[in-house]
């Protein structure tokens, strides 16, 4: 589809040309049949040149393609008005480089507010890398979790304050649903003041997309989903949202393990391979139970989660399972794993993730 979209801006870029070469009698246009000034065959070229170059700004998937775009509508379009006889028909194509450049607009201001919140996370961050995770930072913690935070490398690294999560993911947005489409996401994660940022794009079709945020902050969640970055399909926050959230945010330990001992969180034991745990934040509060296999790895998370935001939403069975490990920066985390809800009609499994990459402290920082 990009590469049609592009191949007719290019065609529409040559057809101005052709007002130059009328203009200086280099050819005979018979489709002009109006007369062209030279003034006006210079706008024709001078139109032909940016509609090229907003070809290859689309091309190279510059942020700023739109404002291009935007310039060869007024420009393209003017000439067609003052030339309506012959040329009406180059709206057609204008009114496509509008609707595209309409589009990369939105993505643009989406993604300018997804940086000015991202900042304003990871700016809470304090870094400091001679605060080292000891033996004795994580022995009032359940036997299960001891050995799992041993196994996973943290003892004897500096502690993890805040990362950066490259993902990539299959997803079902309904449990009706049969096929999964294809996902990348990125998330930020601050851990001395819990909060985190995801931005997502979902793949729909060639023409369609979703891209989706959501965030933890100050307690408080929020979910921001947009088609096309252009239109709100979702933009909810409320008191379920924020204690569902949390426990997303407290799921996630297992790729940030110093958040085991966060002063916002306390441990129950259940037996020798599971325990609760419990973060109460700024008002919002929120548990999860973590299992662990007999070698003592992390294995599943379970939380009864509100499914959605609504007055009259239930709890349900949210689960995350492990499929894969693997190593970043010294630490062993699950970086392969699915996301089921348990719900009265069935199982939804409704995402599979996988980590590509993570980052901690200092090179979370964008």
């Amino acid at each position: 589809m990009k590469i049609l979209f592009l191949a007719l801006v290019f065609l529409h870029g040559l057809i101005h040309v052709l007002g130059f070469v009328k203009c200086w009698g280099l050819k005979d246009i018979k489709e002009l049949t109006l007369p062209v000034s030279r003034t006006m065959g210079i706008m024709w070229l001078i139109t032909a040149i940016v509609t090229f170059v907003y070809a290859f700004t689309y091309f190279v998937n510059s942020r700023y393609s739109w404002v291009i775009g935007f310039l060869v509508v007024l420009l393209s379009q003017t000439l067609i008005i003052i030339f309506w006889k012959d040329a009406k028909f180059g709206t057609i194509p204008n009114l496509l480089i509008l609707i595209v450049s309409v589009i990369s607009f939105s993505a643009y201001k989406f993604q300018q507010q997804v940086t000015q919140e991202t900042n304003a996370i990871l700016s809470m961050t304090n870094i400091s890398t001679e605060k080292i995770i000891s033996d004795s930072d994580i022995q009032n913690l359940p036997v299960p979790v001891k050995t799992w935070l041993k196994l996973s490398g943290v003892i004897g690294k500096p502690f993890i304050s805040s990362g950066k999560v490259i993902q990539k993911a299959e997803m079902k947005l309904k449990p009706e649903q049969k096929e999964w489409m294809s996902a990348t996401a990125i998330q930020y994660t601050n851990i001395d003041n819990p909060a985190f940022i995801w931005t997502v794009d979902l793949k729909i079709n060639p023409m369609l997309a979703f891209r989706g945020r959501d965030k933890f902050v100050n307690g408080k969640g929020k979910m921001l989903i947009k088609l096309n970055s252009l239109i709100n399909v979702v933009d909810e926050e409320g008191a379920k949202l924020d204690e569902g959230t949390l426990q997303r945010y407290l799921g996630e330990m297992v790729w940030f393990p110093s958040l085991a001992i966060s002063p916002f969180i306390t441990w129950e034991q259940i037996d020798e391979t599971s325990a609760i745990a419990t973060m109460d934040y700024m008002g919002t509060k929120g548990s999860g139970t973590f299992y662990f296999n007999s070698a003592g790895d992390f294995y599943k998370f379970s939380a009864m989660r509100f499914k959605d935001n609504e007055k009259t939403s239930q709890k349900y069975e949210w689960v995350l399972l492990v499929q894969d490990y693997k190593v970043f920066e010294g630490v062993k985390i699950p970086a392969k794993m699915t996301a089921t809800w348990k719900l009265d009609e069935g199982d939804w499994n409704w995402l599979k993730l996988e980590i590509t990459d993570l980052l901690f402290n200092e090179n979370a920082f964008p």
